[in-house]
């Protein structure tokens, strides 16, 4: 089976060198040892393997011991490094404009990264997932990503903007005084989501353009390199219920809703490229239970109702019939090893 390789810019690690080298590391070794090479790091428009990225955050946070390390390098960001999309996001009449925008071009930023906007009365949900196929930990690049938004947010909406809640679905660090000094007092951990709960109304408060003509200028060069983009109909499924499961239950009616589509129609796409949407949904789901059970401590039950299983026995059932044991038995070798 061919392994896929989703690119995100070089600009995600942005200030890993100095970073690095401020608390003892050989940034040039460690990015070695990621696949990565440093000559990588001069312009932020180079595309690199999601996965090496994944693997020189978590290298580095253990080297170091710095549990923050993911927040630290994001302290270092400004909107500004998102590059032309940055044009487009300061000309948006709205935060909640410019989020949308931003949902549109990501996939040109990072391929790895899902970001869903949820609405519901007085509040707006920020959800952000990775698509990194392993089952090895996740939460420096997770925990890039949020910290990356906040920062997004605090420019967008004001500096005295401030979320409602900041969510993580791993468990909290042995010291978490680094995650409250960036986001608040509201950061909360073990949660069924990745992401950021905001005030709607901080969202619609109106700003003022500045060089409206660099935006439409920036705007027609990204709608070029998306048109310039192919995915198949199996990776945009793929995307759509890693974004959609955590959420309740998802089926390939929901999917097709979403997609505007009707379900027949991706059934009959999927079948075109040999798959399904039912391995699509057992290969999704083995990848998030993974995750969830190596980083976070929620429960059977609260895993089960994350991953659209009616009850703790289905899921048990599942687990046992995917994985050879049961989750206690799990976790236990886990623990051993």
């Amino acid at each position: 089976m061919t392994t896929l390789v989703r690119p995100v810019r070089s600009a995600s690690l942005n200030g890993y060198v100095d970073l690095a080298q401020s608390l003892g590391l050989n940034p040039q070794l460690m990015l070695r040892r990621a696949g990565i090479s440093i000559r990588s790091l001069d312009d932020p428009e180079t595309l690199i393997p999601a996965e090496s990225v994944r693997a020189i955050l978590e290298s580095s946070a253990k080297a170091t011991g710095v549990e923050d390390f993911a927040l630290r390098l994001a302290a270092r960001r400004t909107l500004s490094n998102l590059g032309p999309i940055s044009l487009i996001l300061k000309e948006e009449g709205t935060p909640w404009q410019a989020l949308d925008t931003l949902c549109r071009y990501l996939r040109l930023l990072n391929a790895s990264l899902i970001t869903r906007l949820d609405e519901a009365g007085d509040t707006v949900t920020i959800r952000e997932e990775m698509l990194v196929k392993t089952s090895t930990p996740m939460r420096q690049s997770i925990e890039l990503a949020v910290a990356v938004m906040f920062r997004i947010l605090r420019e967008l909406a004001g500096p005295r903007w401030k979320p409602l809640r900041v969510c993580f679905s791993h468990r909290p660090p042995e010291d978490s005084s680094g995650h409250k000094a960036f986001f608040g007092p509201q950061v909360a951990f073990n949660q069924d989501f990745n992401g950021i709960v905001c005030a709607k109304a901080d969202l619609l408060v109106p700003h003022t353009a500045s060089d409206p003509g660099m935006a439409r200028f920036a705007r027609q060069y990204l709608d070029r390199a998306m048109s310039q983009q192919t995915q198949s109909a199996r990776e945009t499924v793929r995307q759509m219920i890693v974004a959609l499961m955590p959420g309740g239950r998802c089926t390939s009616q929901s999917v097709a809703r979403h997609l505007n589509l009707d379900r027949r129609t991706i059934h009959r796409y999927l079948l075109n490229e040999k798959t399904t949407f039912s391995a699509l949904l057992e290969e999704v789901r083995a990848e998030l239970v993974m995750r969830q059970l190596n980083d976070s401590d929620l429960s059977v039950t609260e895993v089960a109702g994350l991953l659209g299983f009616s009850s703790p026995s289905a899921f048990g059932h599942w687990f046992r019939t995917s994985f050879g044991c049961s989750v206690t038995q799990w976790r236990t070798q886990k623990r051993t090893a």
